[in-house]
C-alpha cells in the first residue's frame, strides 16, 4: 500500500464535515451524553476522525464562555453547531445566523425565543425541546409523595439564566396550585450557593434544583449542602440524583444526544434546519435516590418503586 503524500491527507483531513460541540459544563459532567452522540452519528455512518470532525469545547456553565465557543465556531466555519440548554443556544444564535445550529434540552424553545415555531422553527436553529418548565407540576407532586406535609418550598435556579427563570415561575404556580408555599433563591454565581441554601435552613421542607447549567455544573456541591441542611431536593434529570440528589423526573437526556445526531446527520447530508421541525421528548425518567431517602428519613413508598426507572442504592 502506497502511502499517501502529507499535503494529500492533510487535504483529506481538511474536507471532513465538522461539528461543533459546544458542552454547557465539564468533558467528565457531560460524559455520558457526548457519548450517546457520538454513538449514534457511528450508527448514522459519521466515524469520528474518519468521516466526521468534532469540535469539542466546554463552557463550564459560563455564559460569558458559551458565546466565546459560539464566536469560535464561527471563525472555525464549522458545518453545523451543537448545543444544550437555552443559554448556550442563544450565544449561538446571536453568533451566526448562517451556521446551522442543533439544540437539545431547551425547555421552552418558542418562550425563550430561541425559534419563532416548533413546527415551522424558520432560520438556522432547530433541534429537541426537553420541556422542562412544563413538567414542574409533576415534580411537585412527585416530591409530596416522598416528603411528608410538604408545605414550604426553596426553589434554587440561576437569577441570569432564562430557563432558570421560566422554571421558578412555572414551579411556584404549580406549587401554588396545591397550597405550597415557595421561596425563590435567585442567584448568578457558583460562590452564592452555599448563602442560599445556608438561608433557608429550618425554613423550608425541601429544595427544587432548576435544570440549568450552573445548577448542573455545581451539582455535586448543591446535593452535599442541602444534605447537611436536611434538605430533600428534586431535579429535572438523573445526573443529579447519581451526584446525591434525592429526585429527579424529566426527559432522558441519554435519549435526546441521540436523537440530537440524528438531526446533524440530516443537516450534513444537506437539509436545512428551518425544514426541520422542533421535536418533543418521548421518554422521562423518574429516579430516586434510596441512600440519600434513608439519611433523610424519608420512606420510599412501593408506589414510587413502582414508578421509578431508576433506584439508586
Amino acid at each position: 500500500m502506497v502511502a499517501l503524500p502529507l499535503v494529500t491527507a492533510r487535504a483529506q483531513v481538511a474536507k471532513l464535515r465538522t461539528v461543533g460541540f459546544l458542552g454547557i459544563q465539564t468533558r467528565a459532567n457531560q460524559e455520558k451524553w457526548t457519548t450517546a452522540f457520538v454513538q449514534r452519528l457511528r450508527e448514522l455512518d459519521w466515524i469520528e476522525g474518519r468521516t466526521v470532525l468534532i469540535e469539542y469545547r466546554w463552557a463550564e456553565g459560563s455564559g460569558d464562555r458559551m458565546s466565546e465557543i459560539a464566536a469560535e465556531f464561527v471563525r472555525l466555519k464549522v458545518d453545523v453547531i451543537l448545543t444544550a440548554g437555552t443559554a448556550a443556544t442563544l450565544a449561538a444564535k446571536q453568533a451566526t445566523s448562517v451556521i446551522p445550529v442543533v439544540f437539545t434540552t431547551v425547555a421552552d424553545p418558542v418562550g425563550t425565543g430561541v425559534v419563532g415555531s416548533l413546527s415551522r422553527p424558520e432560520g438556522n436553529i432547530t433541534g429537541l425541546s426537553n420541556q422542562s418548565a412544563e413538567i414542574a407540576g409533576k415534580r411537585v407532586a412527585l416530591l409530596g409523595e416522598i416528603v411528608p406535609n410538604l408545605r414550604r418550598l426553596a426553589i434554587l435556579a440561576s437569577a441570569s439564566s432564562p430557563i432558570g427563570v421560566m422554571e421558578t415561575r412555572e414551579t411556584q404556580l404549580a406549587a401554588q396550585t396545591v397550597g405550597i408555599d415557595t421561596v425563590a433563591l435567585a442567584i448568578r454565581r457558583a460562590e452564592e450557593i452555599a448563602p442560599a441554601i445556608e438561608g433557608i435552613k429550618g425554613r423550608a421542607d425541601a429544595l427544587y434544583i432548576a435544570s440549568e447549567a450552573l445548577m448542573n455544573t455545581n451539582r455535586f456541591r448543591i446535593n452535599g449542602l442541602a444534605l447537611d441542611a436536611r434538605l430533600p431536593t428534586m431535579h429535572g434529570e438523573k445526573g443529579y440524583v447519581e451526584a446525591g440528589g434525592l429526585m429527579s423526573y424529566g426527559a432522558s437526556f441519554t435519549d435526546m444526544y441521540r436523537r440530537a445526531a440524528e438531526y446533524v446527520d440530516k443537516i450534513l447530508r444537506g437539509a436545512k434546519a428551518a425544514d426541520l421541525p422542533v421535536a418533543q421528548p418521548t421518554k422521562f425518567e423518574l429516579a430516586i435516590n434510596a441512600k440519600i431517602a434513608k439519611a433523610l428519613g424519608l420512606a420510599v413508598t412501593d408506589k414510587l418503586i413502582s414508578l421509578a426507572d431508576e433506584v439508586v442504592e
